[in-house]
């Protein structure tokens, strides 16, 4: 039966992660209400959504934004669970507001939410879409970090790195989210990828696929994010938050990356493998200079029953592909 398996919420629908995730929901026979922040200048093409296989039937799309949390009720309203995607993107930051307002748009956005499941009734567990960059920022020192890691707000404010307050907010809202359940008695847990990569149905290029792809599309100025990358495939994460919504055991927060590669080893992945691109080589990479992040560990995740299908190859035919077709290449 069409449906069987219940209505859930995902906020942000026409982003990468949760347009992919809308997907592999509606391919296991879920109804899905998604939100969409409402662009007053002209309606969002979300047709790339209401085309896929059950999405005539069984999508139903909703105009909601952070910075007016009760907008989400009517989309959450007769949901058993909420898949809670939608963020300030990097791009968000400094768009003339200061970075405070945006992070605490974030906050607030995420608890005004927290706050429509619990009065839905209906909501039976959340699911909280955080980044490794609410792990790995400290000064610990530690080369593999796992959940019991954060990291530290006032190191971050005292870098310099370009995505500092993005880095920030998935920090806090993460923090504030899981408090705000902790206090009210909400089931949340939260999962926490690294870098996603692979193909895309929305038709912009997502942001993380095009640091990923930084040598392949020749944005030297990105390279000092690769020195040492963790990475995960799309369909990998999907999966993951579908996992966490019914595994009956799933409590607090989950690792989500499966392979960690060094600039070194993408240089020569990519040059044997896209032969057609001019991948820069090993010695023009000597004088690429940035820090090197610690590793996270998924075992938490592995532990419970879940296991990663995809590899590097996958993660870049499947994005290099995705690119081509879409002209982006």
């Amino acid at each position: 039966m069409e449906g069987e398996r219940g209505r859930v919420c995902v906020t942000g629908g026409t982003g990468y992660l949760a347009s992919w995730l809308i997907m592999k929901l509606l391919e296991q026979g879920y109804l899905v209400n998604t939100t969409v922040r409402p662009l007053p200048e002209h309606k969002r093409d979300v047709s790339f959504l209401t085309s896929l296989p059950g999405g005539s039937e069984r999508l139903q799309i909703f105009y909601a934004d952070l910075s007016e949390p009760s907008g989400f009720d009517a989309a959450i309203k007769g949901c058993v669970g909420l898949f809670h995607v939608a963020t300030p993107l990097p791009l968000d930051f400094g768009k003339g507001e200061p970075e405070e307002v945006v992070i605490q748009r974030a906050v607030n956005g995420t608890l005004g939410i927290l706050k429509a499941c619990l009065n839905s009734k209906t909501v039976k567990r959340v699911v909280y879409t955080s980044s490794a960059a609410a792990v790995v920022f400290n000064d610990s020192g530690e080369e593999m970090m796992d959940e019991s890691y954060w990291s530290n707000v006032d190191y971050l404010k005292a870098s310099d790195l370009s995505l500092r307050p993005y880095f920030i907010s998935k920090t806090l809202t993460e923090k504030r989210a899981l408090e705000f359940a902790e206090e009210h008695g909400l089931d949340l847990v939260t999962l926490i990828p690294t870098y996603i990569l692979g193909p895309f149905i929305c038709p912009n290029m997502p942001a993380s696929v095009h640091a990923s792809l930084a040598m392949v599309l020749g944005n030297r100025e990105q390279y000092k994010s690769l020195i040492e990358t963790s990475m995960v495939h799309i369909d990998d994460v999907a999966r993951a938050h579908i996992f966490l919504l019914q595994y009956p055991e799933a409590k607090g927060r989950y690792i989500c990356s499966s392979h960690t590669i060094t600039i070194e080893e993408m240089s020569k992945f990519l040059s044997a493998k896209f032969p057609e691109y001019p991948i820069p080589t090993l010695e023009s990479l000597k004088d690429v200079k940035g820090s090197k992040s610690s590793d996270v560990s998924s075992k938490k995740l592995l532990d419970s029953g879940f296991k990663f299908r995809y590899g590097l190859d996958e993660m870049f035919d499947g994005a290099i592909q995705c690119c081509k077709e879409k002209g982006f290449l």
